[in-house]
């Protein structure tokens, strides 16, 4: 691998963003990138003029998830708050007692689901509501590709629920605590990271067989699909960690490839929505682009003590890349022409 020096370079091509506080969560409103704020505050940065919107005024933020049209927040005072790219916030759910909420889910039809405790509440595209007692805290909400079905990840398993069904969840299991969880882009497989360093997976069809995907030194706490399904990205070593998923047994016997190599622990990972490239971003504060065919690497950012990488976004069109940080750094890539 090149080293940083000799890495070809896009740090001309990035314009700061002066967030100010530990970035939760980046995103992007249509042509607006958002980023969501511990603070409670979050900014859309405009043509280089940030507006900062007061989501939760009083409290943190604790997750967030978003789609084109709306990026939705929950917060430790237990407020769900929807913002839309003209910077309106409207309270759209909030859980009982003030819970802190846990998880969020967005269906591509308007649809919403939250977990505060045990609590998961999914509230369809025309407004109807359900509720599941999960068996224990649900840690991680994921809407199925298709079809109106969540996936909910608690300790010992996943249960996936049909909310509009009057059935109970079908669990998968597999022992340990379960933290967050994601659908293929296909909807066969369905995988979850763990407490412990590793991740597991189901293959639903055609068979319910499990995909033990172990060996991390740390925690994986960020994964993204690329845009054809075949590959699922990982942090959690010094590499991203990409596992195979382009044939009906996923990852199964396969090795998974490592793109990267630094000596600092992948944080960040996020695919390009079009094209075979990964965004990186490590604990050191470096950003990387990395493209899978020839594993050829642009540099982004260096690294930068004390920032490391805490949220990354590609745009729709996969022009622009937005990452956040921890210290309260941003910035903003647009790929030259």
């Amino acid at each position: 691998m090149s080293s940083p020096l000799s890495t070809p370079s896009l740090t001309s091509h990035v314009v700061p963003i002066e967030a100010g506080a530990h970035v939760v969560a980046a995103h992007w409103l249509k042509d607006t990138p958002a980023l969501a704020l511990a603070d409670g505050t979050v900014i859309l940065s405009r043509a280089g003029a940030p507006e900062r919107v007061a989501a939760h005024p009083e409290a943190g933020i604790l997750v967030a998830a978003g789609d084109a049209d709306r990026l939705v927040t929950g917060g430790d005072d237990g407020r769900i708050v929807e913002i839309r790219g003209d910077g309106s916030a409207v309270e759209v759910a909030a859980a009982k007692g003030g819970a802190w909420i846990d998880a969020l889910a967005l269906h591509g039809d308007g649809g919403l689901a939250w977990s505060a405790g045990r609590a998961v509440t999914a509230r369809d595209a025309k407004g109807r509501e359900r509720t599941l007692t999960a068996p224990s805290s649900a840690r991680g909400l994921a809407f199925a590709p298709k079809g109106y079905r969540l996936a909910v990840a608690h300790y010992n398993g996943v249960s996936l629920w049909y909310p509009n069904h009057e059935t109970p969840p079908e669990v998968v299991a597999w022992k340990g605590s379960h933290i967050d969880v994601t659908w293929s882009t296909d909807g066969r497989f369905v995988i979850t990271t763990m407490q412990e360093n590793a991740l597991h997976g189901w293959r639903l069809q055609p068979d319910r067989g499990h995909m033990r995907m172990s060996g991390y030194p740390g925690k994986v706490r960020s994964v993204s699909w690329s845009s054809d399904g075949h590959w699922l990205a990982t942090g959690g070593a010094e590499a991203a960690i990409i596992w195979p998923f382009d044939s009906k047994e996923g990852p199964t016997g396969k090795a998974p490839r490592e793109c990267g190599v630094r000596p600092a622990r992948v944080a960040r990972v996020a695919f390009h929505p079009r094209s075979p490239v990964l965004a990186i971003g490590y604990e050191d504060g470096c950003v990387l682009l990395v493209r899978l065919t020839d594993a050829a690497e642009l540099l982004v950012r260096p690294a930068v003590a004390g920032s490391a990488i805490s949220a990354l976004a590609w745009d729709g069109r996969g022009e622009r890349l937005v990452f956040g940080c921890a210290d309260g750094q941003a910035g903003l890539l647009s790929l030259p022409g």
